[in-house]
């Protein structure tokens, strides 16, 4: 359940360690462009084209950006949005990973409360306004709701003439599209080959639904990059994620990224890091190049 001590312990999340932007820098990253010149250009980019579509869930009606090669066919990928939602920076980071060779489904999380933009942008999480209207938005949330979204956005990529549906398919998110992206990868763990977490928010709790004890239900081979400022924060998350992917013998890579703070990842953030960024896009690609093998042969 998302009860009200997970809306707090999220919305510290999303404050703490946070530095300002001055607002020139603000502007060049959010702003077309702008995001663009925030990451670094393949030099083997494939073409690819861009369209908002619309996913019918088990809730209702999810508008998701879609992001292709302009040939051919593709592992299918499904990002999970931080919370700010998706936006501008994300959508470039769908097109980057698409440019890799990859068919990428970024869904709007929020579409059971509205359609976007689903807050404000620039988007200030110490707004006492932002924040008023993002508890509303994320209490809906909760870990059966996040599972049926699963399902039909991993069915829907599966069935589009872009995938490949020979290999397997990848998942991977921010903040809270990090413990998205397991229950994503337990959900069809016949489909989901690799999964990934980059300053996750609440992949271990104690609760009986907490992510990390998905474990035995996954096949997917894991990368869970976190924050330094999270490690700090929960210093045995790391080891719990470690036992249980241990225990249930899945290949996973867990590291905690040095000199980072929580949102770290991407660039519309007053706390990107480039560097470390780059570094976490790196292992990312190199995941899904060796864990997206086709079906059946994992």
């Amino acid at each position: 359940m998302c009860d009200d001590r997970t809306l707090r312990e999220m919305e510290e999340y999303l404050l703490k360690d946070a530095t300002e932007l001055t607002r020139r820098r603000f502007g060049a990253l959010v702003v077309g462009a702008g995001v663009i010149a925030a990451l670094p250009a393949s030099a083997d980019a494939l073409e690819v084209t861009e369209s908002m579509v619309e996913v019918t869930t088990a809730d209702g009606v999810a508008e998701a950006c879609l992001v292709k090669p302009a040939g051919g066919r593709s592992p299918g990928i499904l990002m999970w949005p931080d919370a700010y939602g998706l936006r501008a920076a994300l959508k470039q980071m769908a097109r980057r990973l698409a440019e890799s060779g990859y068919t990428v489904l970024v869904p709007n999380p929020y579409y059971r409360s509205t359609r976007l933009p689903a807050l404000p942008e620039p988007i200030d999480m110490k707004s006492p306004e932002v924040r008023k209207l993002w508890g509303p938005l994320r209490a809906p949330l909760t870990a059966d709701a996040v599972t049926r979204d699963a399902l039909a956005f991993l069915k829907y990529l599966d069935a589009l003439p872009s995938v490949d549906s020979a290999r397997q398919l990848g998942t991977f998110g921010y903040c809270m599209g990090g413990a998205m992206a397991l229950r994503a990868a337990a959900a069809i763990p016949g489909r989901v080959g690799a999964a990934a977490s980059f300053h996750g928010a609440g992949l271990v709790t104690d609760k009986p639904d907490s992510p990390h004890l998905l474990a035995p239900a996954m096949r997917a081979h894991c990368l869970i990059a976190i924050a330094e400022s999270d490690d700090k924060a929960e210093p045995g998350a790391k080891d719990a994620l470690r036992a249980a992917f241990a225990a249930a013998s899945l290949p996973a890579e867990i590291e905690v990224y040095e000199g980072t703070l929580h949102g770290w990842c991407p660039p519309d953030t007053a706390v990107y890091n480039e560097a470390q960024a780059e570094r976490a896009w790196s292992r990312l690609l190199a995941l899904f190049s060796g864990a997206l093998v086709p079906t059946g042969a994992a």
